[in-house]
C-alpha cells in the first residue's frame, strides 16, 4: 500500500492496486499510469514527485471510463508534510472531505 498527500502537503489516502482511496476508505479514483480519474471518468489529477497529487488545469477536460466507487480499508491518517510551491498550469488536487 502506497501512501499520498495533496501538492499542499496534507495527506490524502493511499494507493490499493489500481484505485485510490481517501484515508477514511471511500475510492476517489482510478490510475491509468500516473493519471487519475474519479468515478464520473474525468481526469481528478497526477502522481508527482513519487507521492504527490496535483492536478492539470489543462486536462481537466479529459473523460475516460466511469466506475461504481468501492469502499476501501480506513486508516490513521498520516502526519501533514510541508507543501510545495505550486507550478504553473496546475493547482491542488481535490480535498478528501470532496469525495465523503
Amino acid at each position: 500500500m502506497d501512501w499520498f498527500w495533496n501538492w499542499g502537503g496534507e495527506c490524502f489516502g493511499y494507493r490499493d492496486s489500481e484505485s485510490l482511496f481517501t484515508y477514511f476508505g471511500k475510492e476517489a479514483g482510478r490510475f491509468d499510469g500516473e493519471e487519475i480519474d474519479g468515478s464520473n471518468g474525468r481526469y481528478l489529477g497526477e502522481v508527482m514527485s513519487d507521492n504527490r497529487l496535483i492536478s492539470s488545469r489543462s486536462k481537466k477536460g479529459w473523460v475516460r471510463g466511469s466506475f461504481a466507487p468501492r469502499t476501501g480499508g480506513s486508516y490513521a491518517r498520516y502526519g501533514n508534510y510541508v507543501g510545495y510551491v505550486m507550478y504553473t498550469e496546475y493547482e491542488d488536487f481535490p480535498d478528501p472531505d470532496n469525495f465523503r
